[in-house]
C-alpha cells in the first residue's frame, strides 16, 4: 500500500485548536465568537475531504509530528476508517455550532465563551483520534477530549452537574489512566512499539512466557484491559456516566452521543481489534465471541432501561447505550461483512442520534418540556420537528431507506455467516425493542390530545435550531439511500 506524507492531518487537528483561543479572545463580541467555529469548521471540513481521493485510491497518508522514544511518537495516518469518522464529525461540528447559536442565545445560557472553547478542543481531540498512528498518539488525544468536555458536563454548575461531572471524571479519566494506560505500556514492553499494524503487533509472541504467565492468558488480560479502559464506548458495566450526563445543554448531549466522545470510544475498540489484536488472533484466543456476548447483553439490557424512562433526554441517552454496542458487535464478528456493518454504524448513528437530541432540544427551546408525558399532540405546534424526530427513529429501529437499516443488513450477513444464530436474535429482539421507545413517542406527540391549554404559545424553535435538525434528518435518509462513499472507505481499510 503506497504511502504519502501530508501535513494535513496535523492541520485537521490544529484548526479547532485554533479556534479555541480565536473564540476566547473575542468573548465580548459573541458574533465573531461563532465566526470562528463555523469558520474554523468550514476550514476542517475542508482539509479532511480533500483527502479522501487519495485514500480511496488505496493511499495511506502519514506525518509524524516528534518521536519520543523509539517506537513511541505523536504521529498521524490517515485510513478508510479514519477519514470516515472525521468526515462524520467534522461536517456534523458545523451543523452543531449553528444549533448551539440558535439554542445558547435563545435560552440566554451562561458561560457560551467557554462553551464554545471546550467545544473546538474536543474537536480537536476527536480529530487527533481518527488520524492516530498509534496507541501513544491515540491515548493523548483521548485524554485530552476527557478533560476538556467536562466543563461541557457541568455547565449548569447546579449540584447535580458536580455529581454528574465526578462520575464522567471516575469513569473516563479513571479507567484511562489506569487499566488503559497499563495495557498500552504492557504491549509497549512486549513488541517495542506502539505502531498500529493491520496484521495485529502481537505476531510472533505465541511461544513465548512473561513473567512466568503464558502469552495468551496474558494477551486475554490485556484485551478486556483495552476494552473496559476505553469506557467512553459504554459497555456495560462502564456505562453508568452517560446517562449521568444528560444534565448538560441538549447540544453538549448531541455532542456527547453522536459528534465525538462515545464515537472517540466505539472507534477506539475498532482499532483494538482490527489494528492492535488482528482479526487472526482475536480468532485464535475466541476474543470476538466474548466480546460480542458483553455488547449483546449492553443492547439488550440498556434498550430496556429505555423503556423505563419518561424523560426523553435519559431515553435517548440509553438508547446511545445500546446503539454503541452495534459497533462492537459488528467489529466483534470477524467478519467483513460484520465489521463493515460495525464501522457503518459510527456514520449512520451520528446523523440518526445528532437528530434526536437535536428534536429533544428544539421541543425544549420551544415549550421548556423534557418528559415524554408532556408531549401530548405537540406535533400540532411543532410538525417539522417531530417530523425529523420520526425519520431518526425509524433509522434506530432499521426500516429500509434509512441510515440503521444499513447497519442491521450488514450486521445481520455477519451473523449469518457465522452462523450466529443467537446474535442474529439479538439484532432482531433489539430492533422489536426499538419500536417499542420510540413508537410511544411519536404516536402521543402525533395523536397524542393535547393538555388543556393546547399548548398553548408553543410554535417550531427558532431557525438556527429548527435547519440544522432537518438537515441532519436529511442526511440520515441520504446515508440509507446512498452509502456508497462510507462503504468504499471502509472497503479500502479492512480488505
Amino acid at each position: 500500500m503506497e504511502t504519502l506524507i501530508s501535513i494535513k492531518p496535523l492541520l485537521a487537528v490544529l484548526v479547532s485548536a485554533i479556534a479555541a483561543v480565536l473564540v476566547m479572545l473575542s468573548y465580548k463580541r459573541p458574533d465573531l465568537r461563532e465566526g470562528w467555529s463555523l469558520g474554523a469548521g468550514a476550514i476542517k471540513f475542508l482539509i479532511v475531504i480533500s483527502m479522501t481521493p487519495a485514500v480511496l485510491s488505496g493511499v495511506v497518508i502519514q506525518y509524524t509530528v516528534f518521536k519520543i522514544l523509539p517506537g513511541v511518537e505523536l504521529a498521524f495516518k490517515v485510513d478508510g476508517i479514519g477519514l470516515l469518522f472525521a468526515t462524520t464529525s467534522s461536517f456534523l461540528w458545523i451543523i452543531t455550532t449553528v444549533y448551539s447559536m440558535g439554542y445558547m442565545r435563545t435560552l440566554k445560557e451562561h458561560a457560551q465563551t467557554r462553551y464554545y472553547t471546550c467545544f473546538a478542543i474536543a474537536l480537536s481531540s476527536a480529530m487527533g483520534v481518527a488520524f492516530a498512528g498509534n496507541l501513544f498518539t491515540l491515548f493523548f488525544f483521548y485524554e485530552i477530549l476527557s478533560l476538556c468536555t467536562l466543563p461541557l458536563v457541568i455547565h449548569n454548575e447546579a449540584a447535580k452537574d458536580w455529581d454528574a461531572g465526578r462520575k464522567y471524571l471516575l469513569y473516563l479519566v479513571g479507567a484511562s489512566s489506569s487499566i488503559l494506560l497499563g495495557a498500552i505500556i504492557l504491549t509497549y514492553t512486549l513488541t517495542g512499539t506502539l505502531e498500529f499494524n493491520k496484521a495485529g503487533m502481537f505476531a510472533g509472541l505465541t511461544a513465548t512466557t512473561f513473567s512466568g504467565m503464558g502469552i495468551s492468558t496474558l494477551l486475554t488480560v490485556m484485551y478486556f484491559m483495552f476494552l473496559y479502559g476505553f469506557a467512553k464506548a459504554g459497555l456495560m458495566p462502564m456505562h453508568n456516566w452517560l446517562p449521568s450526563a444528560m444534565v448538560a445543554p441538549t447540544p453538549v448531549s448531541a455532542l456527547l452521543h453522536a459528534v465525538a466522545v462515545v464515537k472517540v470510544g466505539a472507534f477506539c475498540i475498532v482499532r483494538l481489534v482490527t489494528d492492535v489484536f488482528g482479526v487472526s488472533l482475536m480468532q485464535d484466543l475466541s476474543l470476538g465471541d466474548y466480546t460480542a456476548i458483553i455488547a449483546s447483553i449492553t443492547i439488550l439490557v440498556s434498550s430496556a432501561y429505555a423503556l423505563t424512562q419518561d424523560n426523553l433526554k435519559m431515553r435517548l441517552a440509553y438508547s446511545t447505550v445500546s446503539q454503541l454496542s452495534y459497533i462492537v458487535l459488528g467489529v466483534a464478528l470477524l467478519t467483513v461483512s460484520g465489521i463493515t456493518g460495525g464501522i457503518i454504524h459510527i456514520v449512520n448513528h451520528a446523523f440518526t442520534k445528532i437528530t434526536l437530541f437535536f428534536c429533544a432540544g428544539s421541543i425544549y427551546v420551544a415549550s421548556h418540556k423534557t418528559n415524554i408525558s408532556d408531549m401530548s399532540g405537540i406535533a400540532r405546534k411543532m410538525p417539522w420537528t417531530i417530523a425529523a424526530f420520526t425519520i431518526g427513529s425509524l433509522s434506530i429501529i432499521g426500516v429500509p431507506l434509512f441510515a440503521g437499516f444499513i447497519t442491521k443488513w450488514h450486521l445481520a450477513i455477519g451473523t449469518i455467516e457465522t452462523k450466529s444464530w443467537m446474535l442474529l436474535a439479538v439484532i432482531l429482539t433489539s430492533s422489536l425493542l426499538n419500536v417499542a421507545y420510540f413508537a410511544p413517542v411519536v404516536y402521543k406527540a402525533v395523536f397524542g390530545a393535547p393538555p388543556a391549554d393546547g399548548h398553548e404559545g408553543v410554535s417550531e424553535a427558532p431557525y438556527k435550531v429548527l435547519i440544522p435538525l432537518l438537515i441532519t434528518a436529511a442526511g440520515t435518509v441520504a446515508l440509507g439511500i446512498f452509502p456508497d462513499h462510507f462503504l468504499n472507505l471502509i472497503k479500502v481499510s479492512i480488505l
